[in-house]
């Protein structure tokens, strides 16, 4: 009997040991390994960071692949309009010459009152006076992507084709979700360390109070929070920045440049201040404010959100420390009238057996 026993638990070791060989050499458990491990790394702070950095460079390829060769209707009119206004202006030069100069203003001023007409319809309907390869540049459309599933949409540039506007559709249902995991994530990052350097910071430059308890000094520990008032210095510091900075280059005033920052740190965007938009800077130069624009939000998207989680903790631990206060403050009522009410009493039974 002892011996099947242990024959039956040997052969079992041997089959158990089999099975784990298997399952090691078997390529589809290494595959949903190697997938679980990369999917709890894309949940991750890194991980989820390197995910909205590739996703808006995905995205930028994309637009940029589908957006850049689209013929512009808009920019072929506008050339043709300029060309028959100076056609009809040199016939009507050549018909009234300078000596009929009534006739000359007048038909001048219709013709060029048709164009006018033609060019504001053109800009309400996308025209901005640059071709699809200028618009759709790399950083143009990275700065796209991310204005996209931030859900901050400048509106400045905007997909014309029908592939173009199916694939923003289908981008912002996907990048809003990573966005938002990003948002909670980074924010929980940039709190943790924000936290800490403030802590360390405190406790360098104050020393905590001692008691002296059976001869020895012990150190009070406090629990140190953020206040509200160190995130808004952090996010007032940011504005300033980003407000010199795009003052600087885009030439903007100081109330514009702030103005801009709010709207875009916000989400709000409304597309009136966009850096890199002047058809009068060059190519590389409004490339690289673009590309600066967008480490901008993307960073100060981040410091909004860990100004939100300090901000939070701080109310916390606020209304927990009012309302001990509070529940402090009734005990302490509490006591005093149960303590008056006893003296009262204390004091009737006193004046009543004085009179009998």
């Amino acid at each position: 009997m002892d011996r099947h026993h242990t024959h039956s638990s040997i052969h079992g070791s041997y089959r158990s040991k089999d099975s784990t060989s298997t399952t090691e050499s078997d390529p589809r458990e290494k595959i949903k390994d190697c997938l679980r491990k990369f999917i709890a790394f894309m949940f991750t702070q890194v991980g989820v960071g390197a995910l909205v950095v590739c996703y808006a460079i995905l995205g930028a390829a994309s637009f940029m692949h589908i957006e850049k060769d689209s013929p512009d209707e808009q920019l072929e009119n506008v050339l043709q309009w300029r060309q028959n206004c100076v056609d009809e202006l040199w016939n009507i030069t050549n018909e009234y010459n300078i000596l009929n100069h009534t006739a000359w203003m007048l038909n001048s001023n219709k013709v060029l009152k048709v164009f006018q007409n033609n060019i504001t319809g053109a800009i309400h309907l996308g025209y901005n006076g640059r071709a699809s390869e200028d618009i759709w540049s790399f950083p143009a459309a990275l700065m796209y992507s991310l204005s996209v599933f931030t859900m901050i949409g400048y509106g400045n540039v905007v997909p014309k084709t029908v592939w173009g506007k199916i694939g923003t559709i289908a981008y912002a249902c996907f990048g809003i979700p990573i966005y938002v995991l990003y948002f909670c994530n980074m924010g929980k990052v940039l709190a943790k360390t924000f936290k800490w350097l403030y802590i360390t910071a405190h406790e360098c430059s104050r020393r905590d109070d001692t008691l002296l308890e059976d001869g020895e000094i012990q150190a009070i520990k406090r629990k140190i929070t953020v206040p509200s008032t160190a995130c808004l210095w952090v996010i007032s510091f940011y504005i300033l920045t980003g407000t010199i900075m795009f003052g600087a280059w885009e030439k903007w005033n100081y109330l514009d440049s702030t103005y801009f920052c709010v709207i875009s740190l916000c989400k709000i965007g409304f597309g009136d201040f966009v850096p890199g938009a002047n058809i009068a800077d060059s190519a590389e130069g409004s490339h690289l404010k673009l590309v600066i624009n967008f480490i901008y939000v993307l960073l100060g998207m981040g410091l909004v959100a860990m100004c939100y989680n300090l901000m939070c903790e701080d109310v916390r631990v606020k209304v927990r420390e009012l309302r001990q206060d509070l529940k402090n403050c009734l005990d302490d009522i509490t006591l005093k009238i149960t303590v008056c009410m006893n003296d009262t009493k204390y004091y009737h039974q006193k004046q009543t057996r004085n009179i009998k």
